[in-house]
């Protein structure tokens, strides 16, 4: 075995140590130098506004979502319909007992409010109609007849009660005193959207808001609801059953700051009727 001398030895581990340092250095400075070699893009050139308008006229519109009122409606929801009531049954069907909250959202204020119920003092205070306003009427035992008053304005009576409701699209007219069934903007809502927890049956749908309310009765036991609350409303109507039968879902969401802790949240089921000869007007009852 050669044996270095150590002198040797170590100029050699220098030498060697340098060559390192040197090889990082270039491998250090490769990719740099690479990316400063790469091409830059070409700026982008600003459209003319007459490119911009070319553009926008070859881009297609949906003549559907366009329309509005009963020129844009996806379906047809005039005619005669009857609430089938397979839920709620205790609390639609006959009037709760008093104190009964259950399902509703009702904090302290609603709770005191609910107390105060008493269904001989409506009726002498002529109103004996606070469980018939909107925000309750679609959840009552009731058949509705649905009709055009003109091209952007929907009706819907109900003979349980004999209300009447007008849902208009485009502008809502001059608000003015509040009423059971308040001011009422409708929408049709056309589309591939997602969908969503209060509107499940899917993105086609009539979408009802309602403000302008007088304060009434979210069920006839006196449960309240505040001149402030406000209505928003999908109806949707589902495709023909094997049947035959066609169905109607109105899906409601009532807010109220002042008597809920949250939203208020209902599903009502209507099954299209021939014609009207079950059709039956009663007046309000608060009993």
């Amino acid at each position: 075995m050669m044996l270095i001398p150590r002198t040797r030895r170590v100029v050699l581990f220098n030498a060697i140590a340098v060559a390192l340092a040197c090889g990082a250095v270039v491998l250090s400075i490769v990719p740099r130098a690479n990316a400063q070699d790469a091409p830059t893009p070409p700026p982008k050139r600003e459209l003319k506004p007459e490119e911009i308008l070319q553009l926008q006229a070859q881009t297609p519109k949906s003549q559907e979502t366009a329309k509005t009122g009963k020129a844009g409606a996806p379906f047809d929801l005039t005619g005669y319909w009857v609430a089938v009531i397979d839920e709620d049954w205790r609390w639609r069907m006959i009037v709760p007992d008093k104190g009964d909250f259950s399902g509703v959202p009702l904090n302290l204020e609603g709770r005191r409010a609910a107390d105060l119920w008493n269904p001989a003092n409506d009726e002498k205070s002529g109103e004996q109609c606070r469980a018939y306003g909107a925000p309750s009427l679609m959840r009552l035992p009731t058949r509705l007849h649905v009709t055009w008053v003109d091209d952007n304005t929907l009706k819907i009576e109900t003979d349980y009660g004999m209300q009447t409701r007008l849902l208009h699209f485009n502008e809502t007219p001059a608000a003015g005193e509040r009423s059971w069934q308040g001011l009422s903007l409708a929408t049709w809502e056309v589309g591939t959207g997602p969908i969503r927890k209060d509107r499940p049956t899917g993105p086609r749908d009539l979408k009802a808001t309602t403000t302008n309310l007088r304060a009434g009765y979210l069920r006839r036991n006196g449960i309240p609801y505040s001149e402030n609350a406000q209505l928003t409303e999908y109806f949707d109507l589902l495709p023909n059953q094997p049947n035959g039968d066609e169905w109607l879902i109105v899906n409601s969401l009532v807010v109220d700051p002042l008597y809920l802790t949250e939203r208020f949240i209902v599903s009502s089921n209507f099954k299209r009727e021939a014609d009207g000869s079950k059709w039956h007007p009663t007046p309000c009852s608060s009993r």
